[in-house]
């Protein structure tokens, strides 16, 4: 390894301690070039691939939490006969669940034919099998329910046949609702279960988070088509109470080097400047009655933060320090 007097002297003794005891307590010699890394990780790389999606997963993401959560505004909008709510409700669940997240999630694909390939087979330990069968699910149901919904509302047919559409529509529309509630926190379940430390550590919290995210976001986008009324507000205020407390629960730093991409780089502002917007803020304008502003604050905060959990996803994924320190902090809470 090298002809340096020294270095051959230390090594032989390295032999001589490891022949007696058994284990080497000292340094050994870092040859240059040679095997030896100098940097944490597999020699110098991340221990785990890092995330590769682009900008259209954290809309898809958006979208789809929109999309499931109007769907159950819309399934209570039937039960307590608030029919124009519940049309309007079944609009946006069926644009942005059956079309716009279809769109984006092929987008990120790259081709048609691989969102096919993945409804071949079913998973159910497989978030993304279970997620693209959820996604054409809540597709089957929301767009048969706002068909069947805007006949029945338009009084197209009467009779007998109106009052199939008026059941029909209620089934759809709960059922959309099922799924929809899957849609918009299975996102959440996608990445936590991953080796991610960022995403790994807060596996429980992002099911909660996004699904709170979606059920104020499509509360808030109601109420700027219109709807002022009380269920919806009470709906805002429930969302951004959440969302404060989810805030405080990130900001106080719990894993350390496991989690620093969250509190010490600058994609975790991301995270917590949405939490801002979509929390205390938007609390703070509903209590003064300032409604749309309220809504609006929700709907870019709840963005913000999906862009926000990608990033900080990909810079902790390329820590192999942060990768290390969550299968200790594991291995001990475990």
């Amino acid at each position: 390894m090298t002809n340096e007097p020294q270095f051959e002297k230390h090594l032989e003794r390295l032999r001589e301690e490891a022949s007696e005891k058994g284990v080497v307590p000292g340094k050994g010699v870092d040859v240059a070039g040679g095997p030896i890394p100098r940097k944490p990780g597999y020699y110098g790389q991340p221990v785990v691939k890092p995330p590769v999606w682009t900008w259209e997963i954290p809309l898809y993401f958006f979208f789809g939490g929109i999309a499931g959560m109007s769907a159950v505004i819309a399934s209570g909008a039937v039960i307590f006969h608030h029919l124009d709510l519940a049309r309007i409700a079944m609009w946006v669940a069926a644009i942005a669940g059956a079309i716009l997240s279809p769109v984006l999630l092929i987008m990120d694909l790259g081709r048609p034919r691989l969102f096919l390939n993945m409804l071949r087979v079913f998973k159910h330990r497989s978030a993304m099998s279970m997620g693209a069968w959820i996604l054409s699910f809540f597709g089957a149901c929301a767009v048969p329910g706002l068909i069947a919904l805007e006949l029945h509302a338009h009084q197209t047919f009467s009779g007998t046949l109106d009052q199939v559409l008026r059941v029909a529509a209620d089934v759809f529309i709960f059922a959309s609702a099922i799924f929809g509630t899957l849609l918009a926190t299975y996102t959440g379940v996608l990445i936590g279960a991953t080796a991610i430390p960022a995403w790994f550590l807060h596996r429980t919290l992002l099911p909660i988070h996004f699904g709170t995210a979606g059920l104020g976001s499509a509360a808030g986008l109601l109420e700027l088509l219109g709807h002022r009324i009380a269920a919806l507000n009470f709906l805002g205020f429930y969302a951004a109470a959440v969302e404060t407390v989810l805030l405080i629960w990130l900001s106080v730093d719990k894993h350390g080097t496991a989690d620093r991409a969250i509190h010490e780089h600058g994609s975790g502002w991301l995270i917590r400047i949405g939490e801002i917007l979509n929390g205390p803020l938007a609390l703070i304008l509903r209590f003064f009655g300032l409604v749309p502003l309220a809504a609006i604050s929700f709907l870019i905060g709840a963005l913000v933060s999906r862009f926000g959990w990608i990033a900080v996803g990909k810079v902790s994924g390329s820590d192999p320090e942060s990768v290390f320190a969550a299968e200790r902090y594991h291995d001990v809470s475990s």
